[in-house]
């Protein structure tokens, strides 16, 4: 079974690393507390909706709706709500590192008083995803547009954090290299995915479907990071992170949604590193400077650089600035000025000769960033 570690022994091993890959036994703010600083690149968080049922709902065949109804679902008012949601997105932030990100999911019933909390305690949100269900529950009585959406609200810790991971190339490939929009479409969890206990009753009410998870993990997060889920229920999050390659950290007080998360965290086979590699564009490769290229010796002061028509040429010097005409400068400044323009690529405008054919520096850049890439 997965590991499952009580709050006495998390303190034990909070220096250790046990904690990762484990479902921690106990209240999420007690828990949190007892994480490391820092600890976190990404959490999920699906908290209590504090839906405020009034009681029993049926169908139009009398048959009873199997609502959520359990005591964690239930507070004495909003006002309770909101001192709860103030402590475990307050130890959220600690242990997410400066460069992590937050989601919260949730309805009408509660994502607002999350988003004015997120903000008054100086996250900063980066989105709000609206997740259209395409097969919702249908509005019993008639006297309600039908609830087919929730919200996911994404954040970082302040304004001024950077480095966070947004996996953009990525999503757009997958989206038929069109931008991927803030609105989802996902079923609700259903079928063969929904946990059952013995009797075919929903072990959780509020499972949500790994095709949700795994976007969100996908998104925001690189293998071997470690996501969190500070209410982990069925254990969603555990499941789909273990599949894509991610470290998973869940809190849960509720012995049966852990042992039910255990036994399906258990049974994932998670995918090969082919599988987990993430697509990456220009802006997201390493910054390599000129100046590294003389260093490591791919190119040698006093080496003749030239366009791709022999029009032009400069000068390598050791400092890593090329020289032309009495004028000298970086790749790009003096690439622009030989040519009488504001600015130019040098990395696709000078040209080395291999002994066989010119070919642009970038090729250059590109062997360095390997290099760079095999160091990791």
């Amino acid at each position: 079974m997965a590991s499952v570690l009580p709050l006495a022994g998390l303190r034990k091993a909070e220096h250790s690393h046990a904690w990762l890959d484990t479902i921690i036994k106990g209240d999420c703010v007690a828990a949190l507390e007892a994480l490391p600083d820092n600890s976190v690149d990404a959490i999920f968080a699906d908290p209590p909706y504090n839906l405020q049922l009034g009681g029993s709902l049926h169908r139009p065949d009398q048959s009873l709706v199997d609502a959520v109804d359990d005591e964690w679902d239930q507070f004495a008012s909003f006002e309770a709500y909101d001192a709860f949601t103030r402590a475990w997105l307050l130890a959220c932030r600690r242990v997410l590192k400066p460069t992590g990100t937050l989601w919260v999911i949730g309805s009408y019933h509660n994502i607002f008083r999350v988003g004015a909390m997120l903000q008054d305690l100086n996250f900063w949100i980066l989105n709000d995803i609206v997740w259209r269900k395409t097969n919702p529950m249908p509005n019993f009585k008639g006297r309600r547009f039908q609830n087919a959406h929730e919200t996911l609200i994404w954040a970082s810790p302040n304004a001024k954090a950077k480095g966070y991971t947004f996996n953009y190339d990525a999503m757009k490939a997958a989206n038929d290299d069109v931008q991927m929009r803030s609105d989802w479409l996902f079923p609700i969890c259903s079928g063969g995915e929904r946990l059952k206990d013995a009797e075919g009753r929903k072990v959780h009410p509020t499972q949500k479907p790994e095709a949700l998870l795994a976007r969100v993990i996908m998104s925001s997060t690189k293998p071997g990071d470690v996501v969190l889920d500070p209410f982990f229920g069925s254990g969603t999050t555990g499941a789909v992170a273990k599949r894509l390659g991610r470290h998973f950290v869940g809190i849960e007080r509720e012995q049966d949604y852990i042992d039910a998360a255990s036994a399906r965290i258990d049974a994932v086979e998670p995918l090969g590193k082919a599988e987990l590699t993430v697509m990456t564009g220009k802006k997201a490769e390493p910054r390599v400077a000129f100046n590294v290229l003389v260093e490591s010796g791919l190119v040698k002061p006093g080496q003749v650089l030239t366009d791709a028509k022999r029009r032009y040429s400069a000068i390598i010097r050791a400092d890593g600035t090329v020289a032309s005409g009495g004028e000298a400068g970086s790749i790009h400044r003096l690439g622009a000025r030989v040519q009488g323009l504001d600015a130019c690529n040098g990395w696709t405008f000078w040209h080395f000769d291999d002994g066989q054919s010119l070919r642009p520096i970038d090729d250059l850049r590109t062997i360095v960033r390997n290099d760079l890439a095999k160091a990791d």
